[in-house]
């Protein structure tokens, strides 16, 4: 049995039967009221799936799109080596232009396309099989590669802590397993005894509806705050340790993950709380320093409604909505990747750690 069938959850997959490859994935627009699974043979509609986040966290973005690939290779209808590279050429533009911050996305997109290439002169039916192998290798390769962040995140999670989490980053996030959320799930499978605090995660609510709702799938304790919240509950004393994903790490530990992240990484800062951010090697963009990541502004309808149903404002207000913020590296305690933990200085140690 492969790791990707032993998933409690299942986010995503490919599907091989008698009707053609096809790729399925829950819905996550829908948790946690009903869980519905879709499936296309179209990379246009997976980068749609991406684009109106029916997939969402920036593993599972990469995920999806090193499928999309695969789906634009398998039916490209064409046994012209030219054409085919052409047509995924076509394929990596569209997805690639769906999400701008999450680091993952453009990775896939480049490994994929480099595994097509180097099958250049092996004909068009070894360059689909290639890329579609490939793609499903990402997948694979994430949910190991979570599991032993989860390990190695796990030694930072003391018996009775008290843990607050930000956004999603779990199963639904990923391949199937997690990041930040999978050093909490690996930590609870170790028997330790914890507490979680999730915020609502405005305005789309990841933490409300997604995160609560793995939380409460897996049996672990877990509590649901407002964004504004934070504070309160750090100056009370009823948070321990922030653990939190990300999107995009530079080289020199600037972290872009879900807006709100800065805010929380400097009210820990305040009360001396440690800040980790867990993340795949894949989500770390080596030629980028500083604070120069492209940020994501989304529709401002998202802001002026509670998911797209009720508006909460003067419909015609003016809105900010950057989807992601970006946090120093002077406020990140240490970074958890499948390589081991990254603490400061960080563009000294993530080349050395990653390196490994």
């Amino acid at each position: 049995m492969s790791v990707l069938e032993k998933l409690r959850i299942k986010p995503m997959e490919w599907v091989e039967d008698s009707e053609g490859p096809r790729f399925r994935w829950l819905d996550t627009r829908l948790i946690p009221w009903e869980e519905v699974y879709r499936e296309t043979t179209d990379y246009e509609r997976v980068a749609r799936a991406i684009k109106e986040m029916e997939i969402r966290g920036a593993p599972a973005i990469g995920i999806a799109a090193g499928y999309g690939m695969a789906l634009a290779a398998y039916y490209s209808n064409t046994n012209d080596v030219n054409e085919l590279l052409a047509h995924l050429e076509k394929a990596k533009k569209v997805l690639a232009a769906t999400r701008p911050t999450a680091y993952n996305l453009f990775w896939a997109l480049d490994r994929v396309m480099k595994k097509a290439k180097d099958s250049l002169g092996k004909g068009v039916d070894a360059i689909i099989r290639a890329v579609v192998e490939e793609a499903k290798r990402i997948h694979e390769e994430d949910v190991r590669q979570n599991m032993e962040m989860g390990k190695i995140g796990s030694k930072l999670i003391d018996d009775g802590d008290v843990v607050l989490t930000h956004c999603n980053t779990g199963a639904l996030a990923t391949g199937g397993y997690g990041t930040a959320l999978g050093v909490i799930r690996a930590a609870v499978e170790e028997g330790k005894r914890i507490r979680v605090i999730a915020t609502e995660t405005r305005p789309l609510l990841q933490g409300a509806r997604l995160t609560i709702w793995e939380l409460v799938k897996e049996g672990i304790d877990a509590t649901l705050i407002t964004d504004n919240m934070v504070g309160y509950v750090m100056y009370k004393g009823l948070v321990n340790k922030v653990f939190v994903g990300a999107d995009r790490i530079t080289l020199d530990g600037y972290v872009a993950n879900k807006i709100g992240t800065y805010m929380i990484a400097t009210m820990a800062s305040r009360h001396r709380i440690p800040f980790y951010v867990v993340a795949p090697s894949s989500t770390f963009d080596l030629g980028l320093e500083g604070d120069a990541i492209s940020i994501e502004e989304r529709s401002p309808d998202e802001v002026r409604t509670v998911l797209g149903k009720v508006l909460i404002t003067v419909p015609s207000i003016n809105v900010i909505n950057p989807a992601f913020d970006i946090t120093p590296p002077n406020l990140v305690t240490a970074l958890v990747t499948e390589r081991g933990i990254i603490t400061p200085p960080y563009r000294e140690n993530i080349k050395r750690v990653l390196s490994r």
